[in-house]
């Protein structure tokens, strides 16, 4: 069976290497496009059985291109890039590869958290994470590895997520909390790890950013849709202690740098799982998610019913 790997983002040239070993020894084929255009990838899903991909789009029109597709993997943790309920539809399993790029997100976060603090390295005085206090919102893989960095600086760190049980944050050195309003207003800086879903597009914006204490900070190494972006900028603007970095520039991101300079931060490109190790880790666990489904059904991370 053949097996599509389309990428607009390429996988690192070791990661493509051990995919497509992980392919063939399974008795398949592999099918590669990087940077390819939409009917590029249309082509190469009309004979495959599993697909590939990283935040490359995958919606109803390529569901109606692919009638043998039966697995389609996201390589990462996020899967908004996905028609989920097409591909149920369809008949088709989504899996993504959970804590793959959990270790690499989380160091990003300290990063450009680092960067804010010291004023971009601008020979004026900046401050220290040490004894400062971190809220995360959401304790999943990534999550936690940022509850571990932070740790290491010394910060005290507390966190919510209603589907992780409190001993599972205290056994880890955090202190949990029961509401969004308790981890904004306890924290000087939050860093965001929900998901894009129906619920959360839109829910972080004025109102929770109102409640962060002075010289506040809001790290968002999620999903930009998760930031209502209205709001983002008149927190900022009510507050001039408030500062907003993300890995991923806002739709209003270029008026945001005119309108508040060094209060805010954005790479120019989703940078979380931008590193050899993260693109190896997920590259090959994606590949072997394909090949065991295709071999016995197996679907423990599949995100759509």
């Amino acid at each position: 069976m053949k097996i599509a790997i389309v990428t607009e983002k390429p996988f690192a040239p070791a990661a493509v290497q051990g995919i497509k070993q992980v392919i063939e020894e399974a008795g398949h084929e592999m099918v590669l496009v990087e940077k390819g255009t939409r009917d590029d990838m249309l082509a190469a899903v009309a004979d495959a059985a599993g697909l590939i991909v990283r935040s490359d789009k995958v919606d109803a029109q390529v569901f109606d291109a692919a009638p043998q597709l039966k697995v389609v993997v996201r390589a990462g943790a996020g899967y908004d890039n996905i028609d989920l309920e097409a591909a149920t539809a369809h008949g088709v399993c989504v899996m993504n590869t959970p804590g793959q790029n959990s270790n690499a997100v989380a160091e990003l976060v300290f990063g450009m958290l680092v960067t804010l603090v010291r004023n971009r390295y601008n020979g004026k005085a900046g401050t220290e994470l040490k004894d400062k206090t971190l809220g995360i919102h959401a304790f999943g893989a990534v999550g936690r590895n940022v509850a571990r960095i932070a740790k290491g600086f010394g910060m005290t760190v507390s966190a919510l997520d209603p589907f992780v049980k409190d001993e599972v944050m205290t056994a880890e050195g955090v202190t949990p909390v029961h509401s969004v309003e308790e981890l904004y207003s306890k924290n000087q800086y939050v860093s965001l790890h929900i998901p894009a879903t129906a619920e959360t597009r839109g829910s972080v914006g004025h109102k929770l950013m109102a409640l962060l204490p002075h010289n506040g900070v809001l790290i968002n190494t999620a999903r930009k849709e998760i930031i209502d972006e209205a709001g983002l900028k008149e927190a900022l603007t009510e507050r001039e202690d408030l500062r907003y970095v993300a890995d991923v520039k806002p739709d209003n991101g270029d008026e945001l740098e005119a309108t508040f300079g060094d209060r805010v931060f954005f790479t120019p490109k989703k940078m979380g799982a931008q590193t050899a190790e993260a693109n190896i880790n997920a590259g090959l666990a994606a590949a072997h998610q394909v090949v065991q489904h295709l071999a016995d059904g197996w679907n423990r991370f599949q995100v759509n019913k």
